[in-house]
């Protein structure tokens, strides 16, 4: 969830207008590569999913790396919406709570792909996908940071304890997030998932007015 240069779309060149629901096209995209993640996904499977051409894709999209790109960003969402939620939540807890559970539900949709687009779309290392690595790595920092911040909040009007590292606790988080979507993809049901979050959260620290 961050502004990153690599997915600002290439502008499209002036000439006839879209045929198709640009819009609708790369939710499509979303769908295919969330399913089968960036490398194994070709052209033609976009081309099957989106219901268009591979010129009409090329000429919307620029190509399949700025298309993934750009399905990313509609996944991850604004990253102002996640500070808002942050910055609204009672405490980073909630916050987090609040996170863990929706990506539970999030992650064994009835409509959509089980598991996390970010954990599932870029699991082979190849030249070809070094930018599509870098751009996910940058958003799970981006989540990371946000986070580090709310936490370090907390710390500072004692909700919890000095010795708490909000570094640590932040990238805790992520990596429950991360593993949840692996277990998701697994086959793991929303009810375990959830279960899981609940335990994470139990080793939150607290103040010791609190404790």
């Amino acid at each position: 969830m961050i502004t990153m240069d690599i997915a600002t779309p290439t502008p499209r060149k002036p000439g006839r207008p879209l045929s198709f629901d640009r819009q609708a096209a790369l939710q499509r995209a979303m769908l295919t590569f969330w399913r089968h993640g960036y490398e194994t996904t070709s052209i033609s499977d976009l081309t099957a999913a989106m219901g268009v051409t591979a010129p009409s894709i090329y000429t919307a999209f620029g190509d399949k790396k700025r298309l993934f790109l750009e399905a990313m960003c509609l996944y991850a969402g604004s990253p102002d919406d996640l500070q808002q939620s942050l910055d609204q939540a009672a405490t980073a807890r909630d916050a987090v709570s609040d996170m863990l559970t929706s990506a539970a539900y999030a992650f064994t949709g009835e409509t959509t792909p089980r598991g996390c687009l970010l954990a599932s779309a870029t699991a082979s290392g190849s030249t070809d996908s070094a930018d599509v690595q870098k751009a996910v790595a940058d958003v799970r920092r981006d989540i990371v940071a946000r986070l580090k911040g709310r936490i370090d909040r907390d710390i500072a009007t004692k909700v919890l304890p000095e010795t708490a590292s909000a570094t640590t606790l932040a990238a805790m988080v992520v990596a429950v997030i991360q593993g949840m979507s692996v277990l998701a993809r697994d086959g793991l049901e929303r009810e375990s998932l959830l279960k899981v979050a609940s335990c994470a959260l139990e080793g939150w620290p607290v103040s010791q007015t609190e404790g």
